[in-house]
């Protein structure tokens, strides 16, 4: 079982180190993305690059310590960490 990710530092167990860079969205990169880590996840299993649980770190570049947990389950890919609410809305149509 991989131990759970600490949010106060870098965690030096992570597998791999992801990026996520979006075009024209007036922010230069997402601190920590689950939709595109299960995409990268469906690559790195799919070619064997990872193993069936891992963890990937994202965000450290800029001063935050995402911490993302990767468990493929027969043909499941399950994406987790822990969240913090940083933007809090209410839309009325």
């Amino acid at each position: 079982m991989i131990a759970p990710c600490d949010p106060q530092h870098d965690d030096s167990d992570a597998q791999f180190e992801v990026r996520a860079f979006i075009a024209d969205d007036g922010m230069p990169e997402d601190p920590a993305t689950g939709s595109l880590n299960a995409g990268i996840a469906q690559w790195l299993l799919g070619t064997g690059m990872a193993p069936a649980r891992y963890r990937i770190s994202q965000g450290l570049s800029m001063g935050r310590a995402g911490c993302i947990e990767v468990e493929q389950v027969g043909d499941d890919v399950w994406i987790g960490g822990n969240a913090i609410t940083c933007i809090e809305g209410r839309l009325t149509l």
